[in-house]
């Protein structure tokens, strides 16, 4: 995994064949030459008890951005029951933040293991803090299915897997083409474990502080034509 200066994760997204979506053998195979990009605990001196790894590969086809996440996790579960709620204060949680470079909105999507999804747009760093604010996200909340999302559980393997196709036109507000194009990105998760009060959280991103919204730490994706 290269690295942007200050160790931002840099990642080269290439075009990747179709594939089928509905088996997770033929989607392993179809992002196996994608680099991983793995997710740590940058604010801390050490991982903390109960983290568990995570990598996330990456391809683009058409207008669209692919994104593989293979998680490790010794609790699977959820109580997550709609699409749409507070995902990461329900269950884990794998989430998805995206930005076209030059823009200062970014969308900020959310995968529970049941396939649930939270999918979200913030105008700016006012918008989040808004958020923050009144504890509400009505003014963010995206309509329609601004992406797609499958996921598949191994408990006995302790992992889970999420497959995202992400429309250009969903990040960008209108469709675009990627290659040659650069956007921000960060992936991260929250991992809960049933008996423990507080999830254990991690980030492709090397946070200062445990903030995923820092948005002047996330990662670069490079569309390669």
């Amino acid at each position: 995994m290269k690295r942007e200066k200050p160790g931002r994760p840099l990642i080269e997204c290439r075009e990747l064949p179709p594939f089928a979506e509905h088996s997770l053998g033929t989607v392993r195979r179809a992002f196996e030459r994608a680099v991983p990009c793995p997710l740590g605990q940058a604010w801390l001196k050490k991982t903390e008890v109960g983290f568990a790894p995570a990598v996330v590969r990456t391809g683009w086809r058409d207008q669209s951005l692919l994104v593989f996440a293979e998680l490790r996790d010794a609790d699977i579960f959820t109580r997550a029951k709609a699409h749409g709620e507070r995902l990461w204060e329900l269950s884990d949680a794998f989430e998805i933040f995206l930005r076209p470079a030059g823009r200062r909105g970014y969308v900020e999507f959310q995968v529970a293991p049941n396939n649930l999804r939270l999918q979200l747009r913030f105008a700016d760093a006012r918008a989040v803090a808004r958020a923050r604010k009144t504890g509400s996200l009505e003014d963010a909340r995206m309509g329609g299915d601004a992406f797609r999302s499958r996921t598949w559980l191994r408990p006995k393997a302790g992992r889970w897997f999420v497959f995202a196709e992400i429309p250009a036109a969903s990040v960008c507000g209108r469709p675009e083409p990627l290659p040659g194009s650069e956007w921000f990105f960060s992936f991260s998760r929250y991992d809960y474990t049933r008996g423990c009060e507080e999830p254990v959280i991690s980030s492709t991103s090397p946070h200062a502080r445990p903030d995923f919204h820092r948005r002047h730490e996330w990662g670069v994706i490079r569309f390669q034509n």
